[in-house]
């Protein structure tokens, strides 16, 4: 069992699919109770039935979503100890030259402005006298620079910096770090992954339990000396360039064509 996560409760948002679902697992196997959120209805009731849990429904870009799901987890629970920011949108896609100004927006509003809301609904609620640990998922690719995805890119960019700031804020009270995936097998990378093999250094492309376990350490006192802290989860990706054949992902990532709207 994970050290520090007995008889605590988790919040994780984006819950009930790929990286979120299998975070949701792990917090729970490791002594968690957890309260899972995402858009539809019968995907969190099911989570939640799963996890031995509870689950709200909802869109993280509804600023109602954030104070609503922190109620839920002190109401059932009465403490609130992790939050896992993980809900997020890749969209809109295509050069940045093309982008309509309100898709920018929306993007923001759902990897940036949705985890800071809760972050705020979590401290005012529970961790601001307690403590607590949040974990932000971000992601490889806010480290460099690639084609069409300029707005998914950014917008985790400014994530990592919001995971620093409220780092340094709310020391010593609540540690905040974030991890960054690599190319993991879930519906949002699915464009690349399912094209076949992708060569990196580490042999394989990542599954959601691999960045499912580096959340539930940062989350658990086995880091409690850790904080403003990103890491990388990605199977070598930043290395990829001394390994051969290690720029397929990017290759992939320029031939793709994004199917009609």
């Amino acid at each position: 069992m994970t050290p520090g996560l007995h008889g605590r409760v988790a919040l994780v948002t984006g819950a009930t699919r790929g990286i979120g679902a299998a975070v949701a697992r792990q917090l729970a196997d490791a002594g968690a109770r957890v309260c899972v959120t995402a858009r539809d209805p019968e995907e969190v009731r099911r989570a939640a039935e799963q996890l031995g849990g509870i689950g709200l429904a909802g869109n993280v870009a509804d600023p109602e979503h954030a104070r609503a799901a922190v109620d839920l987890a002190l109401g059932e629970f009465g403490r609130l100890d992790v939050l896992v920011n993980n809900a997020a949108t890749n969209q809109p896609y295509g050069p940045l030259m093309d982008l309509d100004p309100q898709a920018w927006r929306e993007a923001f509003t759902v990897n940036v402005e949705a985890p800071l809301r809760l972050v705020q609904a979590a401290w005012r609620g529970w961790m601001r006298e307690h403590g607590g640990s949040v974990v932000n998922v971000c992601t490889e690719g806010a480290g460099h620079v690639g084609p069409n995805v300029g707005a998914y890119g950014t917008s985790k960019a400014a994530l990592l910096h919001l995971t620093r700031q409220l780092a340094g804020e709310l020391a010593p009270r609540v540690r905040v770090n974030s991890v960054s995936p690599g190319l993991v097998r879930t519906e949002m990378a699915r464009f690349v992954w399912e094209q076949g093999p992708v060569d990196l250094p580490l042999g394989r492309i990542g599954e959601p339990e691999d960045v499912a376990r580096a959340v539930v350490w940062l989350a658990s006192d086995a880091a409690e000396w850790i904080t403003g802290a990103d890491l990388l989860v990605d199977g070598g990706t930043r290395v990829r360039a001394a390994h051969p054949g290690g720029y397929a992902v990017h290759d992939r990532l320029r031939s793709y064509a994004p199917p009609p709207s």
